[in-house]
C-alpha cells in the first residue's frame, strides 16, 4: 500500500509525524512517501522533498516565493499522478496542498485533508475549493464539523495529535522565568523577537529577579537572534521549547500552533503577533472571528492576551505579562485542562484508523 503526504510547516510536520508512526503500527508495509519534516522522517516517511521548501506565511511572503511554490506543486502532481498512491494526505498549509489535491482527485486518487483550514474564520468561500479538492476532511476541532455539515462536505473530528503527548503539567512551583516563543517562520521571528526583548526591558524595571530565555524553534536565524539577545543577556536554545515552556511562569508567544501547546501544557501567555503591513490590511478584512488565538477560539471567550500588529509593542507586551504574573492563574489553568480534556481522544490512531478504512472502501 502507497500513501502520499505533504507537510509544509513544523506545525505539520509535528502532527504528520504522529499520524505516519500511527499508520505504521497499523500496517508495517505501508508505503508512506512525500514531503515532511525532520519529525516525519524519522517516524518512517520517505521524505522525496524537504517542508522548508513551502514554509512561508503572510500574503506577500508567499507573493514572493509563488513561482517556486508553483514549481515545487507541478512536481509533486506529477510524481504522484505516475506512482499513483492509494491515498493523498495534505497535512495543513491548504493554500499549498489543496492544489495538489484537486489534480489528484480529478484523476481519480482517493484525498485526505488533515487539519481543517480555518474556513470558519476567514475566506469561508474556500469551501467550494475544499469540495473539489477533498474527499475527506479531518478535523481537529469539534466546532468545524458542523460548519462542514451544512455545506455537505464529508468531515470527521478526531481530537489533536498534540493533545496525546502534550499533557498539563502538575503542582507547577514558580520559577521567576519567563520564555520567549517568536515562531517558527523567519518572517514572524524577525518581526516579533525585538519587539519581545524591548518588552524584557521593560519587565525587568518592574521585576529584577525574574528570568527570561528564548526558544527558537530552529537555528536558522541562531546568530542573528544571538547579536539581539545579548544585548539584555537572555540565553537562547534551539527546539526545546516544551521543556522550557513547563519550566516558566509565563510565555510570549507568537500566535498560531505553539500557543495551543502551552495551553495543552497548562502555561500562561500572551500572544503576539506581527504580519507585513499588506498582509495585515488583507487579513484584517477577511476575518470573521472575534479571536486570532487557538485557546480563545476553543474556548470561545477571552482566556488569553492577544496583542496583534500595532497593539504588539513593547510596553503593552509588558503589561500584560506583569498583569499575569500578579495574579491568580488557578482559573486559567483549569480552562486550559478543560482544552486538552476535550481534544484529547487518541487522534492519531483514530485518524490512521479513519484513513484506512476510507482507503478500503
Amino acid at each position: 500500500m502507497k500513501i502520499a503526504i505533504s507537510a509544509a510547516e513544523t506545525s505539520g510536520d509535528l502532527i504528520g509525524a504522529k499520524l505516519v508512526s500511527a499508520l505504521k503500527a497499523q500496517n508495517s508495509d505501508i508505503q508512506i512517501e512525500g514531503m515532511a519534516g525532520e519529525r516525519m522522517l524519522e517516524a518512517g516517511c520517505v521524505q522525496l522533498w524537504d517542508k522548508n521548501l513551502a514554509n512561508v506565511m503572510g500574503f506577500s511572503e508567499v507573493l514572493k516565493k509563488l513561482p517556486a511554490l508553483l514549481r515545487l506543486q507541478k512536481v509533486i502532481i506529477h510524481y504522484f499522478s505516475t506512482s499513483k498512491p492509494d491515498v493523498f494526505i495534505g497535512v495543513d498549509a491548504p493554500d499549498f496542498n489543496f492544489l495538489i489535491e484537486r489534480k489528484l482527485k480529478r484523476q481519480g486518487i482517493k484525498t485526505v485533508h488533515f487539519i481543517s483550514p480555518s474556513v470558519w474564520a476567514w475566506r469561508k468561500n474556500r469551501i467550494k475549493k475544499i469540495k473539489k479538492s477533498t474527499d475527506l476532511v479531518l478535523c481537529l476541532f469539534p466546532f468545524e464539523v458542523d460548519f462542514y455539515q451544512q455545506h455537505a462536505q464529508r468531515a470527521v473530528f478526531v481530537g489533536h495529535p498534540l493533545a496525546e503527548s502534550l499533557h498539563p503539567r502538575q503542582d507547577y512551583q514558580s520559577t521567576k522565568t519567563v520564555l520567549l516563543m517568536p515562531g517558527s517562520r523567519e518572517s514572524e521571528v524577525k518581526r516579533l523577537l525585538p519587539e519581545l526583548l524591548a518588552a524584557v526591558v521593560i519587565i525587568k524595571k518592574q521585576d529584577s529577579q525574574l528570568n527570561f530565555h528564548i526558544a527558537l524553534a530552529n537555528d536558522e536565524l541562531l546568530e542573528w537572534a544571538k547579536v539581539l539577545a545579548d544585548k539584555v543577556n537572555v540565553p537562547i536554545s534551539i527546539g526545546d521549547a516544551h521543556q522550557q515552556a513547563t519550566r516558566s511562569d509565563l510565555v510570549l508567544v507568537a500566535s498560531g500552533t505553539a500557543a495551543l501547546e502551552l495551553a495543552l501544557l497548562g502555561v500562561p501567555m500572551v500572544v503576539v503577533y506581527k504580519l507585513s503591513a499588506m498582509s495585515y490590511w488583507i487579513a484584517k478584512r477577511l476575518v470573521t472571528i472575534a479571536y486570532v488565538s487557538l485557546p480563545n477560539i476553543i474556548a470561545g471567550e477571552y482566556l488569553v492576551p492577544e496583542l496583534i500588529q500595532d497593539d504588539a509593542n513593547p510596553d503593552n507586551i509588558a503589561q500584560q505579562a506583569i498583569a499575569i504574573l500578579q495574579s491568580d492563574t488557578t482559573a486559567l489553568i483549569q480552562a486550559f485542562n478543560n482544552i486538552h480534556q476535550q481534544l484529547n481522544l487518541n487522534a492519531s490512531e483514530e485518524s490512521a484508523r479513519i484513513i484506512m478504512d476510507f482507503i478500503h472502501e
